[in-house]
């Protein structure tokens, strides 16, 4: 009954296959949430595969609804002493549409796949292979002590592929149930494949839509070319004033007063790397003066997601009546999302593009958020991952991503440590989504290692 009993246990039921077998049972589900007839199959996934592996290891079950969500919740929890430290888990089972016919020849996204040395199946990265891995670590801790020696909690939700509808109306309802000590949960990619990391929030994120109405109808070019404004350029030139050529953003509401020393400390270790199949990183491209680390995790980002103008398919001699763009801000702790949207209106104003339209999209908004990097929990738990793995992990104050985070942190006032298992490369959302094997049985380790530690003593709270 060691700690290292529990990882050689966990390296043995990776090895032997079966971790393999669970998964694959799951990746089979096709839980695509943003596909109404997949209803039943988000149901079947919590009912035939979550709860009875929660229940096999001492877990009460309860499905959960909110008028809000468009698909249930499961809440599960194993409470084996209130002064113990109290861990709540997070994970989701909906997966990004499919895409059958976009894979490579071979691979299904509904079945488990070796292929050139890597796995592939919908949900392997995101995010089934991630809970999953967390959840057989829970049961090796169990099979290898008898007792977790802590209080877990979990909630399995089947709607963060379509904005996560009433897990903040959830949360609000059942705080007092869902209380405990800190967050453990794994979403995201590393930092890089071969690194261990922890990131410790989110950036936010907010779309948003410009469109110019300019008229009814196109009109000729040759006939109205230099008499009538064109759209496309006017909200070219608007979007300009936004950002600069190389990346900057122009707007001083939009980016932070500074990047905090500790996340400065953090980060001045952490190389990005998104592996074989990454794209290469252009220097010149970003905020001046921060390093990729920097631009990515501590500093806010522009984008133009999709423009359009006139027929694309089919251009005509006509100046277009219309134009419009999906843009992006991805923001950092430290901005205000309320003023996001007056400031660009101001801004765009000033510039000389009142024609300019903003509306927000329908998307769920993200807020931003981020725990100290100094704060006791994490330093705990980097230790316990440097200690399984024999690497420094990688410690990012937040995913360059964005998550609903801030549900756990604000509204459940929850440290929230997330631990990854997987990596940039593995074409998540895409076709062909693909995890290494290596990745998923060090994860599995490193979390057996964790959950032994958190019951063995020693933590934050034991020492409180």
């Amino acid at each position: 009954m060691t700690r290292e009993a529990a990882i050689a246990r966990a390296e043995k039921q990776f090895d032997s296959g079966e971790f393999r077998e669970i998964l694959a049972r799951r990746i089979a589900i096709p839980t695509e949430s943003q596909n109404p007839e997949r209803a039943q199959a988000l149901a079947d996934y919590l009912s035939s595969e979550m709860q009875p592996a929660f229940e096999a290891m001492g877990f009460e079950c309860r499905t959960l609804t909110h008028p809000k969500a468009k698909a249930p919740f499961l809440f599960a929890q194993r409470i084996e002493d209130p002064a113990l430290p109290t861990v709540f888990g997070y994970g989701h089972g909906d997966v990004i549409r499919g895409l059958e016919p976009e894979w490579k020849d071979g691979l299904s996204p509904w079945k488990l796949t070796q292929h050139e040395g890597r796995w592939y199946g919908r949900g392997i990265a995101d995010n089934k292979g991630q809970h999953s891995l967390n959840m057989a670590a829970m049961a090796n801790v169990l099979a290898e002590r008898g007792r977790l020696g802590f209080n877990a909690k979990y909630l399995i939700e089947m709607g963060e592929e379509t904005g996560s509808p009433g897990l903040k109306a959830l949360c609000e309802a059942h705080r007092e149930a869902f209380a405990a000590d800190l967050l453990i949960a794994s979403d995201g990619p590393r930092l890089r494949p071969d690194r261990p990391t922890v990131f410790l929030g989110s950036r936010g994120s907010m779309n948003f839509d410009l469109t110019i109405e300019a008229r009814q109808g196109g009109h000729h070019s040759g006939n109205w070319g230099g008499l009538i404004s064109n759209p496309g350029i006017q909200l070219a030139h608007a979007i300009a004033s936004i950002c600069g050529p190389t990346g900057q953003i122009r707007i001083p509401e939009w980016v932070p007063d500074e990047l905090p020393a500790s996340v400065r400390r953090a980060l001045a270790d952490c190389e990005v790397d998104g592996g074989a199949d990454g794209p290469e990183i252009e220097p010149w491209w970003g905020e001046l003066g921060l390093s990729p680390a920097e631009r990515v995790f501590g500093w806010c980002s522009f984008e133009v997601l999709a423009y359009k103008t006139g027929n694309p398919d089919t251009p005509v001699n006509a100046i277009p009546p219309r134009a419009w763009a999906r843009c992006q801000l991805r923001f950092v702790v430290g901005i205000d999302p309320a003023r996001i949207l007056p400031a660009l209106r101001r801004h765009l104003d000033r510039q000389g593009f009142p024609m300019v339209k903003i509306a927000a999209t329908r998307e769920e908004m993200f807020h931003a958020t981020r725990i100290d990097p100094d704060d006791a929990w994490v330093q705990w738990a980097v230790a316990s991952i440097a200690r399984t793995s024999g690497k420094k992990p990688a410690v990012l104050p937040n995913l360059g991503g964005s998550l609903p985070n801030d549900i756990f942190t604000d509204v459940l006032g929850l440290r929230t440590v997330w631990v990854p298992h997987s990596y940039p490369g593995c074409s998540q959302h895409a076709p062909n989504e693909h995890l290494p094997p290596e990745i998923l049985r060090e994860g599995l380790a490193m979390m057996t290692g964790l959950y032994w530690d958190l019951g063995a003593g020693g933590t934050p709270k034991d020492a409180a």
